[in-house]
């Protein structure tokens, strides 16, 4: 009998650590035998105590490789030109890929089997390898990264008094019965790749950056931050009906927070590329990555209609009372702006769902930013929109003010959080937050 290395075969002298990646590579390709007392060269030398031997082996791939590859491994003891070797059957395992449980998801933890030798996978290699062993349920299936936190998570659990333990984990599906993260996980924990981007505008289009920021983290932290983002943008301002202040924001709080979180739970994370949220002084548009749903139509989604792409995400918002119910966003959104001639629109292509919600107090001269005291205050405001900010020496002019008078009146409306003072000295300026 002849040995010679191949693509399904591999020869070892003695047992080395070599072999675990040996054994993974073949697993995770087409199968192969692995000898164990045979050079390199194919020559045999044998070896003394087979069944210490097999011990070795199977103790090496018990504590080492996962998932569990033991059940489509067979040992064998043979006896080649008078001399006793073992050849390590391996067969193509079904829950690929499989890798180095001190490694983990990453090229180096898995490998492949390439001509006579076994390499690590690529990144894309071992994304397809997961995609057909779990299906194409993005968040089910295992996520590349394993040293996962969850703070944030922990958090919001517990201020509801909900347990957040492995078993409630592999209940909501963050952790696989295997107790292998997911991409459920991957998306609620600190280590989440995915981000909100967002920016404010001057005037209507995109000239004019007026701020930008990116959130990252959990999804859970992001949903925060990025509502507290938005909602310090989201004036309040009055009107009067003879003695009676009427004050109305430019956007119902409801509809941000839907749409916000629809933005969130409904995008397609199978893409990389951030949501985007753009306030403007009409409108705020939120745009997520992923068209409807094959055979779902927009009219159905504003019936009511609920097919969701991400399922267990928006099980664990539901148990969070982040959403109340699948399906009534779209109808809360459309209901926040009650009897106003302004509507809020859905705009959909191909790769892409945008939610647009207009300001209902642009274009109503009469409106006053509530907490204005004055209408000097007013007047700095009205400025500052119309010009995207203010210095200390335009209010002495415009307000015609001495030096003095028009830095307390600054001061006080910063102090007001009815503006922001950005830059020093003589770059100074003040903008709306």
């Amino acid at each position: 009998m002849t040995f010679q290395e191949s693509e399904t075969l591999e020869l070892k002298e003695i047992v080395v650590e070599d072999i675990k990646k040996e054994i993974i590579a073949f697993a995770n390709s087409a199968g192969g035998t692995l000898y164990v007392g045979v050079a390199d060269n194919g020559s045999v030398v044998g070896i003394d105590n087979p069944d210490t031997v097999t011990q070795q082996i199977s103790n090496m791939v018990r504590d080492s490789i996962k998932p569990d590859v033991t059940m489509f491994i067979r040992y064998d003891t043979k006896v080649v030109n008078g001399k006793q070797i073992v050849a390590v059957e391996i067969q193509r395992g079904t829950e690929r890929p499989y890798y180095l449980a001190k490694k983990g998801l990453r090229p180096e933890g898995v490998y492949v089997r390439q001509g006579t030798s076994s390499v690590p996978a690529t990144t894309t290699a071992i994304r397809r390898m997961i995609k057909d062993t779990d299906g194409d349920s993005f968040e089910a299936m295992r996520s590349l990264e394993q040293n996962l936190t969850f703070q944030a998570a922990t958090k919001e659990f517990e201020a509801r008094n909900i347990a957040f333990e492995a078993p409630q984990m592999k209940t909501l599906g963050i952790l696989n019965t295997d107790g292998i993260y997911t991409n459920l996980g991957l998306l609620l924990s600190e280590q989440c790749t995915h981000t909100v981007k967002a920016a404010v505008f001057e005037g209507t289009d995109q000239s004019i950056f007026r701020d930008r920021q990116e959130f990252t983290g959990s999804l859970l932290q992001q949903l925060s931050e990025v509502y507290e983002y938005i909602d310090r943008r989201n004036q309040v301002r009055s009107t009067f009906d003879k003695l009676r202040r009427i004050d109305t924001q430019d956007y119902p709080e409801v509809a941000i927070r839907e749409a916000l979180l629809n933005s969130l739970v409904h995008r397609d994370y199978s893409f990389s590329a951030s949501t985007l949220i753009s306030v403007y002084d009409d409108r705020i548009e939120f745009t997520s990555i992923g068209s409807l749903p094959a055979g779902v139509s927009l009219n159905d989604i504003m019936i009511g209609l609920s097919v969701c792409r991400n399922p267990k995400l928006a099980n664990v918002f539901y148990r969070l009372e982040l959403i109340e119910a699948y399906g009534t966003g779209m109808k809360k959104i459309m209901g926040a702006y009650g009897s106003s001639d302004k509507k809020p629109a859905i705009e959909t292509t191909d790769n892409a769902f945008k939610i647009v919600l207009p300001n209902l107090n642009e274009g109503n001269s009469s409106l006053a930013v509530a907490g204005a005291d004055n209408e000097v205050e007013q007047l700095v405001l009205d400025f500052i929109r119309k010009n995207g900010s203010i210095t200390r020496k335009e209010v002495e002019t415009t307000m015609d003010m001495n030096q003095t008078a028009a830095g307390r009146l600054l001061s006080k409306m910063v102090q007001k959080d009815l503006i922001v003072q950005t830059g020093q000295g003589k770059n100074t300026k003040y903008k709306l937050p």
